[in-house]
């Protein structure tokens, strides 16, 4: 399900409530809990072949089911989450004959991550975009995350700006981010106001040993010194520094947001490890 953050105006996709106002109960709901609907086949089909197969899936915001029923013909187990219980009743008496499916009438967010390999994939709120990817990166044993986000969301996170946020920084030894392509606010009812990304984080086969490092990227994010060179030069000696940037390959006037997420671990040997 998705939500702009800029609330458009999606009268022509509702239908009007009798008595005035313009919206029914079902409506007022869909807005509350940021319900937008995937109802292009192509784009569920899209997703799911992003997020490949696995033994178990769970599913933030199952909504009206679509995505869900097709992520069992490719999984093993999938246990779809949906905090209507409307919604949730509905999509739980339709799949009950159905051993592949588990619907759980609660908040994803509030769930327990498994204690086995599993991958989450979802039509997620946009409201909520953030708290959903904060509980992937905490859970142990998740070995992926698809999600459908806010496009500028996903460019944001992948670099396709051209510019790299600090949590794509702070993650990437461990995960890496990826955009799979876009999908038009018109496969979507209601239709939000703008479009959105398909979004892949997986968890990298090898997990380096980097304690301090969280740290070290948030220090050099706040552009204390104008670029990273002169920020990191108010910590550790100068030439240290400059052997550190060009052994990164990094030019002393970059901005912090344009170093590569791959350079990162190199600054923080040479100047953080080893000092």
């Amino acid at each position: 399900m998705a939500q702009s953050f800029a609330h458009g105006n999606y009268s022509h996709t509702q239908k009007k409530a009798r008595g005035g106002g313009g919206r029914t109960g079902r409506d007022q709901a869909r807005r509350t809990l940021s319900q937008n609907f995937i109802v292009d086949p192509d784009a569920v089909a899209r997703i799911v072949e992003a997020a490949g197969p696995h033994d178990l899936v769970l599913e933030p915001g199952a909504g009206e089911g679509v995505l869900t029923r097709a992520l069992a013909g490719t999984c093993g187990q999938v246990v779809g989450y949906e905090v209507d219980p409307l919604l949730a009743g509905r999509l739980a008496a339709r799949t009950r004959d159905d051993a592949r499916i588990r619907v759980v009438r609660g908040d994803f967010l509030a769930a327990r991550a498994p204690r086995e390999p599993f991958a989450v994939v979802g039509n997620i709120p946009y409201s909520i975009t953030s708290k959903i990817v904060d509980w992937c990166l905490r859970a142990p044993d998740l070995t992926s995350a698809t999600l459908t986000t806010q496009l500028e969301y996903a460019r944001k996170r992948t670099g396709d700006f051209g510019r790299w946020s600090m949590l794509t920084v702070q993650t990437w030894p461990w995960y890496s981010w990826e955009l799979l392509g876009h999908l038009s606010r018109e496969v979507f009812r209601p239709i939000p106001a703008v479009d959105s990304a398909i979004l892949r984080i997986e968890r990298r086969s090898q997990a380096p040993d980097l304690p301090g490092y969280h740290a070290f990227v948030d220090y050099g994010f706040t552009g204390l010194g104008g670029s990273l060179h002169a920020t990191m030069r108010l910590r550790h000696p100068a030439d240290r520094v400059d052997a550190a940037f060009a052994a990164a390959g990094v030019a002393r006037d970059t901005v912090v947001a344009h170093v590569h997420p791959d350079l990162w671990p190199v600054l923080f040997d040479r100047l953080h490890r080893t000092g």
